[in-house]
């Protein structure tokens, strides 16, 4: 059975060393590579590609968020912050980290961590590759299976109506999908799966997240410049600055 590959960042070198002894107990993970700068950490990531990375948040050159968004996107591991700030810890989730430890951090909250990365890889593991449509020459046959997405989730074959999804996130490697109460789990990256929805439909309002504009409730601008999207299940999502005229520009369309 493969080992679950790890890389270690922090520019400390006795929380790595800790990190070290912790994952050493488990037979079932290989360390990889120790970092400990910010870019030290982007080549190892990208060279390497690890199933997980503990990433510190704090180091010489720079915040481990930085590091984030130099991943390629075949790269980018599971993530788990380790710091020692818990101030960070909203911007951790919203970067869709994993888990979030807390130094100093006990052997149980660390198990608990490592045992949760665990099951989501399993659990990500028999995720299939998005599967496009079926090709054909028929141009109106192709543009009615444009509406649908056909694709592999936990062994079933499953058929969806683009106009069915709530909202997209990213996932480490993968994107969720939310279609009301369930969500679906789907090898691909969120600028793959924007490339395949109907703009008109469907507007990216962080890096992270697409959304449907027919499930957008309500609008809350917040004094960073940044939007909070109301969902009409009552589901709150952040709409970061960068994405800002992408839903100023679709609303104006629809007014």
């Amino acid at each position: 059975m493969p080992k679950l590959e790890v890389i270690i960042a922090d520019d400390e070198p006795l929380a790595r060393k800790k990190l070290r002894m912790l994952l050493v107990k488990d037979a079932e993970v290989c360390i990889v590579k120790e970092c400990g700068t910010v870019q030290q950490t982007v080549d190892a990531v990208n060279a390497k590609r690890p199933d997980l990375l503990f990433l510190d948040i704090q180091m010489p050159d720079g915040e481990g968020f930085a590091a984030l968004e130099r991943f390629t996107p075949e790269a980018m591991p599971v993530v788990i912050f380790t710091t020692a700030y818990d101030q960070h810890a909203v911007r951790a989730f919203e970067a869709h980290a994993l888990d979030y430890l807390l130094k100093p951090f006990d052997e149980g909250r660390f198990r608990k961590s490592l045992a949760r990365a665990k099951s989501y890889l399993a659990a990500t593991s028999s995720a299939q590759t998005l599967s496009g449509p079926i090709d054909s020459l028929d141009p109106v046959a192709d543009a009615k299976r444009r509406e649908r997405l056909v694709f592999r989730s936990e062994g079933r074959m499953v058929v969806l109506n683009l106009s069915e999804i709530d909202w997209v996130e990213a996932a480490s490697n993968y994107v969720r999908l939310h279609v009301g109460g369930a969500s679906y789990l789907v090898r691909s990256t969120v600028a793959e799966t924007e490339a395949r929805l109907d703009p008109r439909r469907f507007v990216r309002i962080h890096r992270s997240i697409i959304v449907n504009v027919d499930r957008i409730k309500e609008l809350k601008a917040c004094n960073s410049g940044e939007f909070i999207v109301t969902l009409t299940r009552g589901k709150q999502l952040p709409a970061s600055r960068g994405y800002r005229q992408n839903i100023e520009e679709l609303f104006q369309t629809m007014l």
